[in-house]
């Protein structure tokens, strides 16, 4: 029997994190994985979705703004086959890396699927390992609803596996993959509708960015259809599959894509035989230092259902490792301030409360709004004037920014350096007392009045 100091079930960021932090410090470590190392993050994720996004990205560069610019071609062609072999070539390049870090820390790979045999000890294809530490980092899959025919449906994972594109997509779903998407698939020139059960997507996110959403969609001819709850799914005669809803309508396209959730990754786990607790909606149950029920397990990542956003997944995991290995013992990850970005059609950016949180939390009569609405330099000289609009959310009589906010051309770029500023407990004044960087639509965050 093999036995490490620490495990990870689970080769996606968060396991690979927390084995190369923990390695680092001495200890024997190993990460068991069944299938591609980087998880959905590298090769059905963040990475080949941000990739196939810049192509959208260009595609609209080309057919919008180019023209505007000087450039004009009497035809320009789109091969998807070349931007599907490069995309996996990268993604390749990075699970090769891993490789070489592994070797590096003397991280061990086991292939396999990993199941419980007791709190130490797990079995991969009929091998038991035991380690004194165990971290569950099973990461979480497209959920599908239960209606007939939903299998008919695809979920994100498939999309990345499509060697054409098709002709028509209805996309289901309102929040970060529905988005993301429709949007990509839009400007990629496929025939795309997008599908939400309430009034908007992103309905976690402040109004005033998601009302800005979706005024873009309307203006790009990206359709939004509100209100819209599946309850069957149907294959054609043609091989077109029709999708049907509760308020008696239906849509007819070539794929039907899943974007409805996602739910952790449990099922080969056996996780009775070691007695590890649940939470009510099904992840892992664990404590602000990832522990779980049983002493020497631990959970973090989408399995904890707990920001499932690849970076969170990577700080806690090696948190986590600073304080099991480097005498840390208050190392913790402060799950508060987490920026974040959707990739959609323009980018947004946020970080800290919405609006409606922050009046929700300390009253309205706490809660200073400021607001920036505009035109994106890069597209302000043509027709297809793109805006953008920010806004930053700030507390008391102080004015500490408690929230910021923003969609527009480059935004994605811009968030990362004000979340360091709004976690170190910047007010609106150290805002103002900043010189803008002109012209760049990130000024404006510093001009707001």
């Amino acid at each position: 029997m093999r036995e490490f100091d620490i495990i990870a079930i689970g080769g996606g960021s968060g396991g690979i994190a927390t084995m190369n932090r923990a390695a680092i410090y001495g200890a024997k470590a190993a990460v068991i994985e069944g299938n591609l190392l980087g998880g959905t993050c590298v090769n059905v994720g963040c990475v080949p979705k941000k990739i196939m996004w810049y192509g959208s990205q260009i595609a609209e560069a080309i057919h919008h703004y180019g023209p505007e610019y000087g450039f004009t071609s009497q035809k320009v062609n789109f091969d998807f086959t070349t931007l599907r072999n490069n995309r996996e070539a990268y993604i390749q390049r990075s699970r090769d890396s891993y490789g070489r870090t592994f070797n590096h820390n003397q991280v061990e790979v086991i292939e396999g699927y990993a199941r419980f045999i007791d709190r130490h000890t797990v079995e991969v294809q009929g091998e038991k390992i035991r380690a004194k530490h165990i971290v569950i980092a099973t990461g979480a899959k497209p959920a599908i609803p239960d209606i007939p025919g939903a299998e008919l449906g695809i979920v994100s994972d498939h999309v990345f596996a499509w060697e054409e594109l098709p002709t028509s997509v209805a996309v289901i779903g309102a929040g970060y993959i529905a988005v993301e998407m429709a949007g990509v698939l839009h400007g990629l020139g496929v025939k795309t509708d997008l599908f939400v059960r309430g009034d908007r997507p992103l309905r976690n996110f402040d109004n005033y960015i998601t009302d800005a959403l979706m005024d873009e969609m309307q203006r790009t001819q990206l359709p939004l259809h509100k209100h819209k709850i599946p309850i069957q799914l149907e294959k054609l005669d043609n091989g077109l599959i029709e999708i049907f809803f509760e308020d008696g309508s239906s849509h007819i396209a070539e794929q039907i894509l899943w974007a409805i959730g996602r739910q952790p990754n449990l099922d080969q786990l056996n996780l009775e035989a070691a007695g590890v607790g649940l939470t009510k909606s099904g992840h892992i149950a664990v404590n602000e230092y990832q522990e779980t029920t049983v002493e020497g397990i631990y959970a973090l990542g989408d399995v904890t259902g707990q920001k499932e956003l690849t970076p969170v997944a990577i700080k806690a995991g090696r948190l986590l490792a600073e304080r099991l290995f480097n005498g840390q013992s208050q190392a913790k990850m402060d799950y508060s301030l987490i920026p974040t970005v959707v990739f959609s059609h323009p980018a947004i950016g946020t970080v800290g409360l919405t609006e409606e949180q922050a009046i929700a939390q300390f009253g309205a009569d706490q809660i200073k709004v400021y607001t920036s609405s505009f035109t994106s330099m890069y597209t302000a000289m043509d027709q297809h004037r793109q805006l953008a609009k920010f806004k930053l959310v700030t507390l008391g009589p102080e004015e500490t920014v408690v929230g910021l906010h923003g969609i527009g051309y480059g935004v994605d770029e811009m968030i990362q350096g004000f979340s360091v500023a709004i976690k170190m407990g910047a007010r609106k004044a150290d805002f103002d007392a900043t010189v803008a960087i002109h012209p760049t639509g990130s000024e404006e965050f510093v001009l707001m009045r």
